[in-house]
């Protein structure tokens, strides 16, 4: 009989230890589970591509509203034929080579697809010295390269009147595509053909396109931003 009462004392203390150990692996397992789950991070949504144009107050639209302007255009055609696409205007009126290298890192804290180059203008019509004109664009240039080697750019062509010498106005009109040639960018001859040094299609000053103005040149450099973005 004691024998008995023994074997049974055995059984149940043996019971008991299985049954404590099966409730102390449980919450592991769960542990795991919820370990796996946590893992699973939600996907990061992919950034809106943006298109940059870097200039001055042609880019920016002087004395016509913004939205009418060549960039304000260039978004609309994006909007139109649903792409998903942010134009930014970075133009300011009166900028110059070098100032707009000194602004730049400021544009650059996110990547362009697509900088559109401006500059010069303001250079020519102030007599500076040609070739630090075209060290300004080729430093403007080699910063957005060397940060962002993918980022595609385009240099947007200028001409300006002989007030300055028709060898200065020259020597400028060449500035461009040895700029172009030397960092392997796209260019636009001329921005404002068609629409430079035509009355109608200029504000008073002589200068600045009209909203008219402002539509030729978009159609001038909507075909370079359609193929970059292979549209």
């Amino acid at each position: 009989m004691q024998e008995y009462i023994k074997n049974s004392i055995h059984l149940f203390l043996f019971s008991f230890l299985v049954v404590s150990l099966s409730f102390c692996s449980a919450p592991t397992e769960t542990a795991v589970e919820t370990e796996t789950v946590s893992e699973e991070a939600p996907k990061e949504e992919e950034k809106q591509k943006t298109i940059l144009f870097f200039g001055n107050s042609l880019t920016a639209g002087y004395g016509i509203d913004a939205d009418d302007s060549f960039a304000g255009l260039t978004q609309k055609r994006l909007d139109s034929l649903g792409l998903d696409y942010r134009v930014i205007n970075g133009g300011l009126s009166g900028e110059t080579t070098a100032g707009g290298l000194s602004r730049l890192d400021w544009f650059l804290e996110d990547q362009p697809e697509i900088f559109i180059l401006e500059l010069g203008g303001n250079d020519g019509l102030r007599g500076i010295e040609i070739t630090e004109t075209k060290s300004n664009l080729l430093d403007i240039i080699d910063k957005v390269q060397t940060k962002y080697p993918e980022t595609k750019i385009i240099l947007a062509g200028m001409q300006i009147p002989p007030n300055m010498g028709q060898e200065y106005a020259s020597g400028f009109t060449k500035i461009y595509p040895s700029v172009a040639e030397e960092t392997g960018v796209t260019l636009i001859p001329f921005l404002l053909e068609n629409v430079g040094g035509i009355p109608e299609l200029n504000l008073p000053d002589g200068i600045h396109p009209t909203e008219e103005g402002h539509q030729i040149v978009f159609e001038t450099i909507w075909p370079y931003i359609k193929e970059k973005i292979g549209a």
